[in-house]
């Protein structure tokens, strides 16, 4: 195998991996929207979780791990919607903040 060869199959393993663990971390960046909600007596609308950012954080050890923003919609009635944000670090969360009506916002910190 050539030098390029090796290259090229790295790169398409590297791409598969960061797919494979997108979609795992998207999973699990839905499964904390939905736990967010329930406990704020809100609906989740149309899993609109969607990925706006990905950054590169440091977990407490000092690896450093990739840092995802979501975005995800919700609402009390149906009709209204608002807008909340989750931070995965790797797979765990560091923070979900819902943006509630009446102007009140609530943080739900790290859960490992």
């Amino acid at each position: 195998m050539s030098f390029i060869d090796g290259v090229v199959t790295l790169l398409l393993a590297g791409l598969c991996w960061f797919w494979w663990d997108s979609l795992k971390v998207r999973e699990r960046a839905i499964r904390l929207a939905l736990r967010a909600c329930e406990d704020a007596k809100m609906q989740l609308l149309d899993h609109t979780v969607a990925l706006k950012k990905i950054w590169l954080g440091r977990r407490p050890n000092g690896r450093i791990a990739l840092l995802r923003f979501y975005e995800f919609e919700f609402s009390s009635t149906g009709d209204e919607r608002h807008k909340g944000l989750i931070v995965v670090l790797g797979m765990a969360q560091q923070y979900v903040t819902m943006n509630l009506p009446q102007n009140r916002t609530i943080t739900m910190d790290q859960d490992v």
